[in-house]
């Protein structure tokens, strides 16, 4: 009888490792495309070899907006990876709908060196530029919603029940930046590309109010 009792409980730890392994794994390969994509942003910026002390001055003035494009995305991409642990920080066991949404993310963070490239070579001037990177960073904030939403309504893919004001501060972090590339997408065709961008400032006080609607009244961050 007392094996009888054990088997199932054995089971069932065996189970519960197995899906903690499956989190881990699938955190480890989105890492690594986190690290990719961040690295991959700063091949961007170069400047050509043997030039004169003319031509070098030019070049390198050239690239400042290269490097602003890499200092955006960089910090975008920051900010998806935070927001990513922050969610799976929540998951007990990872699902078909987590694994594909979380591929679905990481296939977008993968893409947003394109969209940064068309950005440090047209951002000042081309619309569309501003337009194709605003959507993608807009689509990283809709998957990620999608994601959190999912675990937050399933008690089965959960760790713990999720506190309210953690989920009202997520939800607005994530709509709230899908809202700014929206409108840096009609400021850009409506009045400029260089005001479409400047329009990403707005992400800074939205961060900013997003995280004190997450934390108690002592400070800290409730999930």
């Amino acid at each position: 009888m007392a094996e009888a009792r054990s088997a199932p409980a054995a089971d069932d730890a065996i189970g519960i490792r197995e899906r903690e392994e499956g989190v881990d794994r699938l955190l480890t390969l989105s890492d690594g495309i986190f690290a990719i994509a961040m690295t991959l942003l700063v091949l961007n910026v170069s400047v050509p070899e043997g030039l004169a002390h003319a031509a070098f001055t030019q070049a390198l003035h050239q690239t400042w907006p290269r490097l602003g494009a890499y200092a955006l995305s960089f910090a975008v991409i920051a900010g998806v990876w935070r927001d990513y642990h922050r969610i799976f920080r929540l998951v007990r066991r990872a699902d078909a709908r987590v694994v594909h949404l979380a591929l679905a993310l990481l296939a977008m963070v993968a893409l947003l060196p394109y969209p940064t490239s068309l950005l440090a070579d047209y951002g000042g001037s081309e619309p569309i530029a501003v337009a194709v990177y605003a959507a993608t960073a807009a689509v990283n904030n809709l998957l990620l919603l999608a994601l959190f939403l999912t675990v937050r309504r399933s008690a089965d893919l959960r760790r713990h029940p999720i506190d309210a004001r953690f989920a009202r501060g997520t939800v607005a972090d994530f709509t709230g930046t899908v809202l700014i590339a929206v409108t840096s997408i009609a400021v850009a065709f409506a009045v400029s590309a260089a005001a479409g961008l400047l329009t990403w400032l707005a992400a800074i006080p939205a961060g900013f109010a997003a995280e004190r609607i997450r934390r108690r009244p002592d400070g800290r961050t409730v999930a």
